[in-house]
């Protein structure tokens, strides 16, 4: 049993249960010294966007208040992140410090450094498999090459030894001698000034606990009827569980182990873990894609620019129902059903021609679950720029999509209250209805279907995109 605690370092890993850095440290036979550092100038620009902030702030509580049932605590301090960890283990003493991987590009710079410098210091120094089904790298195609079409990729995944089964949370860690100075959750600012996130605490629970409940209501009622409904926003059909998978509030192997006990059924929802696992693999084999394309011709496509369209998407003031639902769900909820985020992308990139970087941008700091990997691959499919794209002429209509997942305007309804007394039949093409008073309550169309089709055709189908 050692004297010197084992540092354990967590980042997008806020729980307890199946951590294997939080397993290293406790194999140690010593005291745990658990450690928060705060560093976003090292992830720039892909810093913790708004919404981000807001749910790490709760999760970081409740990551507090787990550790103190178990007679710990978690220490805070603010980066730099070699600078902070090296001052810590000269205060606690400890000579080793664990962590679990990430795979964001700057994450990787920034882990090889540490573990240089540390190893310097004679430190150990050791990083372990992160929330992934699967290291990235480890999946490559008969001539050693990263894939970029997903069914081969997932088929690959599917002939590999399945992840070891989850194990459960310590009931009790070693205090160290010593507790370490800490900074108070509060003081890193991670919460609005202005409150704005009123609708995101109506909606969610951040944390470990908050994580193992939606799991449990997911598979109690969601799981059986998940392949029919989780393209439909107003049935509410999806496991809602994107924001605590990218905050490591729950495991990915603990999801598959416990989705796949509901056999069949559970084929679907297993299927979307693989598309995680796929955005991923990309962003570790091309990590300049979260600014650029994958495909080089888009390199050379001509944008539009347009900040009054870009603005009226923002805001969900479009004039197309189902698109401007999507985007009030965002900005209330810090949360977007996937359909719709399928549809509210396809009109930014294509019926409004802007540049699909835009609407990263916008998701990165108001979605709860932004998602380096998989923000960056959904917007570059949904552009035909990327890995597995969809094609340049699959353009969606907004009026159909509407129609076909929003039938008696449900949804739209409980977003758009302007259209609550619009008969179904013209809920998702109000500007046909009469009596509806169109350019008041409720904007017209800033864009013409067809003509915006016409218009993304002709550009999107010129392949060389010269000029």
């Amino acid at each position: 049993m050692s004297d010197n605690p084992a540092l354990v370092w967590f980042g997008l890993d806020l729980r307890l249960a199946d951590n294997p850095a939080l397993e290293r440290a406790i194999a140690q036979q010593g005291a745990v010294l658990p450690v928060f550092l705060w560093a976003p100038d090292e992830e720039s620009p892909w810093s913790p966007g708004a919404a981000s902030r807001w749910w790490l702030h709760q999760s970081l509580e409740e990551l507090e208040a787990a550790l103190a049932k178990r007679g710990s605590k978690l220490t805070v301090r603010r980066g730099p992140t070699a600078e902070a960890l090296l001052a810590l283990a000269a205060e606690s003493g400890a000579k080793s410090i664990f962590w679990n991987r990430r795979y964001e590009p700057a994450a990787i710079t920034r882990d090889r450094e540490l573990e240089r410098r540390l190893r310097e210091r004679g430190i150990a120094a050791e990083s372990c498999p992160g929330n992934l089904l699967f290291e990235p790298g480890t999946i490559l195609n008969a001539s050693g090459k990263p894939y970029q079409v997903f069914t081969a990729f997932w088929r690959a995944c599917l002939a590999m030894p399945g992840p070891a089964e989850p194990t459960p949370a310590p009931s009790r860690l070693r205090a160290p001698a010593q507790w370490p100075a800490s900074l108070e959750i509060s003081k890193l600012g991670l919460e609005p000034k202005a409150d704005w996130a009123g609708g995101m605490r109506q909606t969610w629970r951040p944390g470990e606990r908050g994580a193992c409940k939606q799991m449990t209501a997911f598979l109690g009622s969601g799981i059986e009827i998940y392949a029919t409904d989780r393209d439909r926003p107003d049935h509410g059909g999806t496991s809602r569980l994107s924001p605590h998978l990218h905050f490591g509030e729950i495991s990915a192997r603990r999801i598959w182990h416990e989705v796949r006990r509901h056999g069949a059924a559970a084929d679907s929802y297993v299927r979307q873990i693989g598309w995680r696992e796929f955005s991923h693999h990309l962003l570790f084999h091309y990590p300049h894609t979260p600014r650029e394309a994958l495909r080089p011709e888009f390199h050379r496509f001509a944008w539009r620019t347009d900040a009054a369209g870009l603005r009226a998407w923002t805001r969900g003031k479009t004039g197309y129902p189902l698109v401007d639902a999507g985007m009030r769900e965002l900005w209330h909820t810090g949360w977007m059903h996937n359909r719709v985020r399928m549809l509210a992308a396809s009109f930014l990139v294509k019926h409004l021609m802007l540049p699909w970087q835009e609407g990263a941008a916008w998701f990165w700091d108001t979605l709860v679950d932004a998602d380096l990997a998989n923000n960056t691959m959904g917007w570059q499919w949904s552009a035909g720029c990327g890995a597995d794209a969809a094609p340049y002429f699959r353009i969606f209509n907004p009026v159909i999509q509407g129609e076909r997942f929003d039938p008696e305007g449900e949804y739209v309804r409980r977003w758009v209250p302007e259209l609550a007394r619009v008969p179904n039949q013209w809920i998702h093409r109000p500007w046909e209805a009469a009596g509806v008073d169109l350019g008041k309550k409720y904007p017209r169309p800033i864009v013409e279907h067809a003509a915006a089709r016409k218009r993304a055709l002709a550009a999107l189908g010129a392949r060389s995109f010269a000029g």
